[in-house]
């Protein structure tokens, strides 16, 4: 087929166009174009550029979640067509992601969790206000690589803390890695507690994980 419907692919996510996303991904459908090579070389494609032009300041965080719900659009029409061949995006790994105990400030988490899943990573996202035990056992239960954590308060920080000693006591780590975030948090608050990485924004927090996981960047 032509690069043509992958480049409306591409733009569709440049432009945040759920609706139009979902269009091409069934269009894709129906032509019999291989769903893997309409996410690797179409959407993804968008996913990344959208990436590259936050990080020099051509796009703002608008524009990432709208081209967050634009992806997950597409892959919510794809995704089922893969599973029809007994096929699955090869995903990077699995991350548990959540606000913790006594925050319930929800965008930023969001976001992160929606650009790791456009991304690639297979994401569980327990929401807001999750207690250290729920973390480390949703972790232990799906064989997570990743768990991030959100904290917006300086007051709630202190349970980033606490998940990392959950998974502790659980025996998960080292295996398991603790990424932080969130408009309290530092870098050296983040290698106070042990955690293995640190971002202050949505896309660093993806390269972040994909550090974790070793993949190139």
């Amino acid at each position: 087929m032509s690069q043509g419907l992958f480049d409306e692919m591409a733009q569709s996510i440049l432009d945040g166009e759920p609706d139009i996303a979902a269009a091409l991904a069934k269009r894709a459908v129906a032509e019999g174009v291989d769903p893997l090579d309409a996410v690797n070389r179409g959407f993804l494609i968008g996913v990344n550029r959208v990436g590259e032009m936050f990080g020099c300041g051509e796009a703002f965080l608008p524009d990432l979640v709208l081209a967050g719900e634009a992806m997950k659009a597409a892959v919510a029409v794809l995704d089922p067509e893969l599973a029809k061949g007994g096929r699955h995006r090869q995903t990077l790994g699995k991350v548990v992601i959540g606000t913790v105990q006594g925050d319930i400030h929800d965008i930023g988490k969001t976001l992160v969790a929606t650009l790791l899943a456009a991304g690639g990573f297979e994401v569980h996202d327990l929401g807001v206000d999750v207690s250290a035990e729920e973390c480390a056992k949703t972790a232990r239960q799906i064989g997570a690589d990743v768990v991030g954590l959100s904290a917006l308060l300086t007051a709630t920080m202190v349970y980033q803390k606490t998940v990392v000693e959950s998974l502790d006591n659980l025996g998960l780590r080292p295996k398991v890695k603790v990424l932080v975030g969130g408009a309290p948090v530092t870098r050296t608050w983040a290698e106070q507690i042990g955690a293995d990485g640190y971002s202050e924004d949505a896309i660093g927090a993806v390269a972040e994980a994909k550090r974790l996981m070793g993949v190139a960047l």
